[in-house]
């Protein structure tokens, strides 16, 4: 992702076909019911102040369209089920955002470089109750960031310094009994913004392989089965929970 200046600021442009977002989106639904930080946002829950600090008044437009129905082909979905709604500003910001949460290193591809901008496209899109929700989160999350920074910089966010970026990321990205009040809201919707980015990351083969994750990978030759440490260990749970009867023998 090139800094953005006031001069030629950055704009994201998707590298992502539909059939692929739709494909992704699967994926981060399969795994959206366990967040990364699940736990966190339950810490201050009851505590937040909604009137504290500013919130912007956001006219979300409600998604119409049809979701995939009963029966969906996860396999060959088609190509474009609904329409994207973010515009291309909001979208920018997306990119920004996710690269302060997953920005690149070394060998290691940031957000934007593999399209979770794209992704997250997909999923505030998408008509069914649960992307919807996050979808008015998400949106008032990008609104709040935008007005944070002309309160405090007179420009847009994609439009700031680092250290100005940083600045404002700093008092959001860390949600817990600590926050102050005024940021406790946006708090946790930018929580939720990071569950969905580093779950879109993660569904990734560079964010499997960011982690070492080598499911999926096919054993040449003939499977060797379970080690003895492996068996002797199952054996061994199996004992404790009084189940040794459904331990496998040869």
């Amino acid at each position: 992702m090139n800094t953005p200046d006031n001069l030629n600021p950055y704009r994201y442009v998707s590298g992502m076909t539909r059939r692929e977002s739709l494909k992704w989106l699967g994926l981060l639904a399969a795994g959206s019911a366990l967040t990364v930080t699940a736990g966190c946002s339950k810490v201050v829950e009851e505590t937040i102040t909604p009137n504290a600090g500013h919130w912007p008044d956001v006219d979300i437009k409600p998604v119409t369209a049809k979701g995939y129905g009963t029966d969906p082909n996860m396999v060959i979905p088609p190509e474009s089920p609904w329409p994207l709604t973010l515009t291309e500003a909001q979208l920018t910001l997306v990119a920004v955002l996710a690269d302060w949460i997953v920005p690149k290193e070394e060998s290691h591809p940031s957000a934007s470089e593999v399209q979770v901008p794209s992704v997250i496209d997909e999923w505030v899109s998408a008509p069914y109750h649960g992307q919807q929700k996050d979808r008015v989160t998400i949106l008032h999350a990008l609104a709040w960031i935008d007005d944070e920074s002309q309160l405090r910089f007179q420009q847009q966010f994609v439009a700031l310094a680092t250290a100005q970026q940083q600045a404002i990321i700093d008092d959001i990205a860390y949600f817990d009994k600590h926050t102050p009040e005024q940021f406790q809201r946006i708090g946790k919707a930018f929580l939720r913004f990071k569950d969905l980015v580093l779950g879109a990351y993660f569904c990734t083969p560079e964010g499997c392989k960011d982690i070492g994750y080598l499911g999926n990978v096919p054993i040449a030759g003939d499977y060797p089965g379970p080690t003895a440490e492996a068996k002797a260990h199952l054996d061994g749970v199996l004992a404790e929970l009084g189940l040794s009867q459904y331990a496998y023998r040869d």
